[in-house]
């Protein structure tokens, strides 16, 4: 079965440049964005150009390879000290997702220990990007495998958002899980939330869905407890953006109404998401920064303003589902209850 990791790629490096697939665009145009800096690459994950939590994370690690070209340096210190800056920076484009902050501290580290010709640094960075871009291609492809082994029927599955090939370097995280469900032949529909205000579901989710040919059907955010109370709903997978130590979970915003209302209907939730995605460091769900975007992101649909002019919006950008609400988190180890997760080797 051809994936769509074949067809269309998030992000890839040519030429000395990164390229970004502007994913505001999609399904409508395929453009990319070439990058030649770490500034530029800053401003496509800030702007939304690329978006998901793995993914974001690969993008800033191609970054600091960037930046490692951009001009050049008297001494491996000069040049160290100019590579932190760009870390820095690219630090300060999304607060919620881990997995940025995970991939620039994995680069942080090399950068500490090399201390070999400078004129191979920005090669070794380049190594380096390209390495956690291939790592995450093979994790999300064991968390699907592993995620698969929780179907064993015919299944009706509602994913959220998109944590699919658009949101990692390829194949996806929940969306992962269901192209491998699908390869058992055990989808019988799965229902994409349209996902406001942002509608990653409509755009992106969907557009994998029909480019993989598996089965789906677009619903509104609002329509989810309508079709769990019809019993057209057998399981919930979305992915995550940060997965504290006691197993609560920060993922795009309506994620913890989903949960509500599967608890409510005793309808399993599953997270997935790679083992990168949890922070120790932060003890639970109250203690994770939520972003708060643009009032015009609300108001507007693209260039069209649905509300009367002036009218203020708040946009939380993500919301954190409760570790009791969660049936079982899947990573690439395999899958564990969310009191576990602590337990895994991060």
């Amino acid at each position: 079965m051809r994936y769509i990791i074949l067809m269309i790629k998030t992000l890839y490096w040519k030429n000395s440049k990164l390229y970004v697939l502007d994913q505001r665009l999609l399904p409508g145009k395929v453009r990319y964005i070439a990058c030649s800096n770490h500034s530029q690459v800053a401003g496509t994950i800030k702007d939304m150009a690329i978006r998901g939590a793995p993914a974001i994370g690969v993008c800033a690690a191609y970054g600091i390879a960037l930046a490692a070209g951009e001009k050049k340096f008297g001494s491996l210190d000069s040049m160290k000290k100019h590579l932190y800056g760009a870390a820095k920076a690219l630090a300060g484009t999304r607060p919620t997702a881990v997995n940025l902050f995970w991939a620039l501290e994995r680069m942080k580290n090399l950068i500490d220990c090399y201390d070999a010709d400078i004129s191979s640094f920005a090669k070794f960075l380049l190594k380096a990007a390209d390495g956690i871009y291939n790592e995450d291609i093979d994790i999300n492809k064991k968390i699907g495998s592993n995620g698969a082994k929780l179907f064993r029927k015919k299944s009706g599955i509602l994913t959220h958002c998109n944590a699919g090939a658009l949101a990692t370097a390829g194949y996806g995280t929940a969306l992962g899980v269901i192209r491998s469900v699908h390869s058992k032949g055990l989808v019988r529909k799965i229902f994409v939330d349209e996902t406001r205000p942002y509608l990653q579901g409509s755009r992106l989710t969907a557009f994998e869905m029909k480019t993989d040919k598996i089965p789906y059907v677009l619903i509104t955010d609002n329509m989810a407890g309508y079709f769990m109370q019809c019993g057209e709903i057998d399981a919930v997978i979305v992915g995550a953006d940060r997965i504290a130590r006691n197993g609560d979970t920060a993922n795009k915003i309506g994620t913890y109404s989903l949960s509500v209302l599967a608890k409510y209907h005793k309808i399993p939730f599953y997270v997935a998401a790679p083992v990168s995605t949890i922070d120790l460091a932060t003890p639970n769900g109250r203690m994770i920064k939520i972003e708060e975007r643009s009032t015009k992101e609300v108001v507007n649909i693209g260039d069209y303003c649905i509300a009367p002019e002036g009218t203020t919006a708040r946009h939380p950008a993500f919301d954190v589902t409760p570790a009791r609400n969660i049936t079982a988190i899947i990573t690439e180890k395999g899958v564990s209850k969310p009191g576990e997760i602590s337990r895994i080797k991060v």
